[in-house]
Parts: structure tokens; sequence; C-alpha cells
């Protein structure tokens, strides 16, 4: 939405406590404005400090996540609500290396229960696979905008992933069908073309 001159020069009319009072009861609706506010004036807290938590906030939640794996819908209910929260942070802290690393990270230790994974039939893990895809997919295209002194730092466990991926059949197969290649994990390998990429295999009714 844009605001007309005469709608800013209103606002601007406004007295110092007039202002407070409407901050406030704007904050009090949008508790991720409020979030973000505090981050940014008053927080001690660095962009640093909040990804270092989050990477454990993740590691852990999925650890207790791994108890309902056999129940892949469920499973895939709450790594959606860790990715809420890491979407939360990205957010609030215009963390953009972090919304790399942390959703890798996210992927990698999913993938630590490949055994688990592959002793499922096919359909009840495809919903789960399509979703890490879609996720990959996306960190690829999010590292290529990044600067590329950042680009190694993604590197080893860029391979890692790929090394999980290899082991895990059906992941692997459903990577190949829906057009993600595994040499694309390493930094310098991601095509320069992979977001328009990745647009015409949704297009054809891919990844989904």
């Amino acid at each position: 939405m844009e605001y007309s001159k005469e709608f800013k020069a209103a606002l601007s009319a406004f007295s110092s406590t007039e202002k407070d009072k409407l901050i406030f009861r704007l904050l009090r609706k949008d508790k991720l404005l409020s979030k973000k506010l505090y981050f940014e004036l008053i927080d001690p807290e660095t962009t640093d400090d909040k990804r270092n938590a989050m990477e454990e906030n993740v590691e852990e939640k999925i650890i207790l996540a791994s108890k309902y794996i056999g129940n892949t819908k469920y499973f895939l209910t709450i790594i959606r609500k860790i990715s809420a929260e890491v979407t939360e942070h990205i957010k609030i802290t215009t963390d953009k290396f972090g919304e790399v690393s942390l959703n890798l990270l996210m992927v990698d230790k999913i993938l630590d229960y490949n055994n688990d994974l592959s002793r499922q039939r096919f359909d009840n893990v495809y919903k789960l696979y399509i979703y890490i895809i879609n996720k990959l997919f996306k960190s690829l295209i999010l590292i290529k905008k990044l600067d590329e002194d950042y680009w190694m730092e993604f590197d080893d466990l860029l391979r890692t992933i790929q090394q999980k991926i290899s082991e895990n059949h059906y992941l692997q197969k459903l990577c190949i069908n829906n057009g993600l290649d595994l040499n694309w994990f390493e930094s310098d390998s991601i095509p320069e073309n992979i977001e328009q990429t990745m647009k015409e295999i949704k297009s054809q009714g891919f990844l989904r």
C-alpha cells in the first residue's frame, strides 16, 4: 500500500504523545514487528547470537520430532513448525546467511534419520521428500544471490547432504525426477539460471 503525501503529512502532525500511543497500539497487534523493533533497538544479542541459538533449537527439535518419524504426516507437520520458527528469525534479523544455513541444517538433521525413512513405504514419505527437495532448491537459489565470499562456507554441509541423499534410494530418485541435480551441491557448480530452472520445473507440474 502506498501512502499519499497528505496522509504522511497528517501523521507527521501528530504530537509525540499521540505518536507513542499509535506505535504501541500497532505493536500490540503485530507481534513480529514488535520483536523486530526490539531486536533492532535494544536487544543485546547480535544476528550471529540469534542464529547460533536457532541452530541449537533446530537440532534439538528435530531430535524430539524423530520419535514420530513413523508417522510421516505428523512428522512433516512438526518440521513445518520448525521451519516457521526459522522464517520468523529471518524476518526479525534479516539474516540472509542464516536463511541458507538454517534451512540446510534442518534438511541435514532430517536426513540423519535416513535409515528410519528408508524403511517406510514410498507413498508415506513422498510429501516429506518433496518438501525437502523444495527446501534444497530454494537454498541453492539463495546461495547464488549471496556474495561469493560466503559460498565456500556452505560447501561442507552441501556435500554432507549430497552424500545422505545418495544413500536414500527413493529420495535420490525423486531429486532426479524433479530436476534437482546432485552435481549442483557445491556453490561453484550451482547454475546461474537455477531460479528460472525451478520455475520451469514447477510449471511442468513437478515439485508438488
